[in-house]
């Protein structure tokens, strides 16, 4: 009886993941259960007819809200106008009714499990925010050599919205999985998103310096190796160590003897602590990866 109920209820348990599709079954069917219990009194004291129908909803939505089961509404209303339109509430009716409803949503599992695995797109957007985070540090350590450039900096406008899909798609990846969801694409993007606010606010720095300037020199070689390094499976602390012998080698140096060279060595120095936060952010997702993980990809080196 009312076997397309069943239908219904699949396409409504149906969502874009599987741990978002489970919470929705556990949530339509507590609340056809609370609409059955609510609309047995509404149906006992009102009889079958419209009024019983609005004392049903009317009691039955401020419960369901307060135990955070609102979104099963439609289901529990489906299976109500059933009971109403039938004029009665016998223990074969509400069987039929809780059968179509654990078949619904027991179908809708199934099809949810059948998720496609996102692994291919998220390699696919992690290979591309390193070419554009190696092309940004490649362009830094070129106009330090050079005094100039003709990089259009797409690169920096493109990147945000790549790591705001990644981000989206990674969560959405741990969503698909049962269990406790490896985030470790997540953890990732995010460490992405933090260095990538280093490099803008490095580029105005940059253009500060110049070839005429030895240390200037340094840091583009520097820049240009870590650009080479920006891949998987790598760690950062060979790189923040290369920077702390640099900052060293500056302070050494003798003190600047006009604006122009004082207001270069500042420069420096901020761009230097803003490679090492850069190189930090990093650092510390590998020791916090290999000591819960054990190492596990993906990992960046820059």
């Amino acid at each position: 009886m009312f076997y397309a109920a069943a239908g219904i209820i699949t396409i409504l348990c149906i969502q874009v993941t599987v741990k978002k599709s489970v919470r929705t079954a556990i949530n339509r069917i507590l609340a056809t259960l609370l609409g059955i219990g609510v609309g047995f009194l509404g149906f006992w004291i009102f009889g079958f007819t419209p009024l019983a129908l609005m004392f049903t909803i009317l009691v039955f939505m401020p419960l369901a809200v307060r135990i955070r089961i609102q979104e099963g509404f439609v289901t529990c209303m489906v299976v109500m106008m059933h009971l109403y339109a039938e004029e009665r509430m016998d223990l074969a009716l509400i069987g039929n009714e809780l059968a179509l409803l654990v078949i619904g949503v027991g179908v809708a599992l199934v099809i949810n499990l059948y998720m496609p695995s996102l692994e291919k797109e998220l390699k696919a957007m992690q290979d591309k925010v390193e070419r554009n985070f190696s092309k940004i540090l490649k362009e830094f350590s070129f106009y330090l050599r050079n005094g100039e450039s003709d990089w259009d900096g797409h690169e920096l406008i493109e990147t945000p919205n790549l790591l705001a899909q990644a981000i989206k798609l990674a969560s959405r990846d741990v969503e698909n999985r049962l269990g406790r969801g490896d985030d470790t694409y997540t953890s990732y993007f995010v460490m992405r998103e933090k260095q990538f606010e280093l490099l803008e606010r490095m580029m105005p720095i940059v253009s500060t310096l110049n070839s005429q300037v030895p240390q200037g020199l340094q840091m583009a070689d520097f820049l240009d190796k870590l650009s080479d390094s920006v891949h998987p499976g790598n760690t950062a602390y060979r790189f923040l160590d290369k920077l702390r012998q640099m900052r060293q080698e500056i302070k050494e140096t003798p003190l600047p003897k006009t604006r122009e060279e004082f207001e270069t060595r500042a420069s420096l120095f901020y761009l230097l602590r803003e490679m090492e936060n850069y190189l930090y952010i990093k650092h510390e997702l590998g020791k916090n990866k290999d000591g819960h993980t054990g190492n596990k990809q993906p990992q960046a080196m820059a």
